[in-house]
């Protein structure tokens, strides 16, 4: 097994724009031809649009375009620009008068970062969609949806930690898997080889992490705050050729990602969602693309953590934990 770029897991592309003043973005992934997508959200307080599709009981085979961004609920909007320009480009469903994108997002919250009223819009998910048709731009970081993306906040979001977009593929024989990580959760993150925190609750002077799961333990009602400020998101891509149940389950799997690395995760609190998607005709066991998927995740994490910078006042791993 080797590393390989995301970008050469499978024929997708992939453009991101951010508001670094307003502390928001999107990434936006699409595949040209369609590809095939799952989803399996475990979070309790999701924001998405049009995830039905994904149903394996909906008639819709393929989509064409998957949207990460920030915004919370009022940035799911973005997804109009990017309908906008894929119709524009001639990409999407033939209904005859004109090609319909079949188009799907998730949206974490990123309101309580830089400006809560400036959030991901039509002209963004315009921006960004032609962005990856033209000229695709992907870094990890504090781009697209990382660009207002944090962790460990229930203590308040003085006492939490600046993270991004993070990103990581693997190639065996011909199976490639990729994921695409933006990170904002409520919990701790920690390496999941090594099981040593990196990022998360800070300590009340701000120079040592702390354990997000013993404050929940130590306080009388934790979960009572108006916390909903999180939802990790993802969206894992493979060369194989998978129905949407298949990419269903493999999204499912790769929720294994986030449980090692993420402490607490799937809360009430948050609206962890993975996508999976299927962009290529090679012959792969379900079960192996899935346990690959949750390894990838992992990995994008820690990317997620190690890319960020410090920004709008909150500290980055890079710049509190350096040797």
């Amino acid at each position: 097994m080797k590393e390989i770029r995301v970008t050469d897991v499978a024929p997708v592309k992939i453009g991101q724009t951010e508001n670094k003043e307003a502390g928001t973005g999107c990434t936006v992934i699409i595949s040209e031809d369609g590809m095939s997508a799952g989803l399996s959200v475990r979070g309790g307080g999701p924001a998405s649009r049009e995830i039905q599709l994904l149903d394996p009981l909906m008639a819709a085979r393929q989509i064409h375009g998957v949207v990460l961004a920030g915004g919370s609920a009022f940035g799911l909007g973005a997804a109009d620009g990017v309908m906008k320009c894929l119709e524009e480009e001639g990409i999407g469903f033939d209904v005859g008068v004109t090609k319909v994108p079949l188009v799907v997002q998730s949206d974490l919250f990123d309101l309580t970062v830089g400006d809560p009223f400036t959030r991901p819009d039509i002209s963004m998910g315009y921006e960004a969609a032609k962005i990856a048709l033209t000229s695709p731009n992907y870094r990890d970081g504090n781009y697209g949806a990382g660009c207002g993306a944090t962790v460990g906040k229930i203590g308040g979001m003085e006492r939490c930690m600046k993270t991004g977009i993070g990103r990581y593929a693997v190639q065996l024989g011909d199976l490639k898997v990729g994921a695409i990580i933006a990170l904002n959760a409520i919990g701790d993150i920690f390496d999941w080889k090594s099981g040593k925190q990196i990022a998360g609750l800070l300590s009340e002077d701000g120079k040592s992490l702390c354990s997000t799961s013993q404050f929940i333990k130590d306080s009388a009602n934790p979960l009572e705050k108006d916390l909903v400020q999180n939802t990790t998101l993802g969206v894992v891509i493979t060369n194989a050729s998978f129905d949407k149940a298949s990419l269903c389950k493999i999204a499912d799997m790769a929720h294994d990602g986030y449980a090692r690395s993420i402490r607490p995760v799937h809360t009430s609190l948050d609206g962890d969602s993975i996508y999976a998607v299927s962009s290529g005709n090679v012959e792969a066991d379900r079960d192996l693309a899935g346990i690959l998927a949750g390894e990838v995740v992992s990995e994008a994490i820690i990317k997620a953590v190690q890319s960020a910078e410090s920004a709008y006042g909150f500290p980055a791993a890079r710049d509190l934990f350096e040797e």
